[in-house]
């Protein structure tokens, strides 16, 4: 229902509210569309030809077992593609943190932080390097950056706790810019 009153909302350009950390993680995938039809196109040539061979040496049943195994492949790589749909977006700002994630199915979980309570915490392995990151505030904690490797995990966690150090400083003014 419209009462006519509404105020048409501009962004903001309070400096509270400015970014200073943006990140989107998603699943990696090495394989794209193209490589997954060049995959697929190889191996069912492979499979059919193989099962025209052992159709003529009276095999016939062995023709129906490499279609389904081809069957089988395409399938693992539909779900495959289907989970790397999702991915988790982490926000900072002077007044807030959000991670906000996004499963494969759709499902949206948004947590909201203040970044001057909150603490970046790690699991660290000696052989293998950091396992997992999680935020920790007033007792909740949720995990973080899942979907990346040891390297990728040092490297995010340099940049957030970078950001949260300057979330923490506050706002800056430059009259200049």
């Amino acid at each position: 229902m419209s009462t006519g009153n509404e105020i048409e909302r501009k962004p903001s350009e309070d400096p509270r509210e400015q970014q200073i950390f943006s990140a989107l993680l998603t699943p990696h995938r090495s394989l794209n569309r193209t490589g997954f039809l060049a995959v697929m196109l190889f191996l069912s040539v492979v499979s059919f030809v193989t099962g025209i061979v052992f159709l003529m040496k009276g095999a016939w049943p062995v023709l129906g077992f490499f279609g389904l195994d081809v069957l089988v492949v395409w399938w693992a790589f539909k779900v495959n593609f289907r989970t790397g749909r999702a991915r988790e977006e982490i926000t900072v700002t002077t007044s807030e943190l959000r991670v906000r994630r996004v499963s494969h199915h759709g499902q949206v979980a948004e947590f909201i932080f203040n970044p001057l309570w909150v603490r970046l915490d790690m699991e660290v392995d000696e052989d293998f390097g950091i396992e997992h990151l999680y935020l920790i505030s007033r007792g909740h904690q949720i995990q973080i950056a899942r979907f990346l490797g040891p390297d990728e995990k040092a490297s995010f966690y340099k940049g957030l706790i970078e950001a949260l150090n300057a979330a923490k400083r506050g706002p800056t003014y430059n009259p200049v810019t």
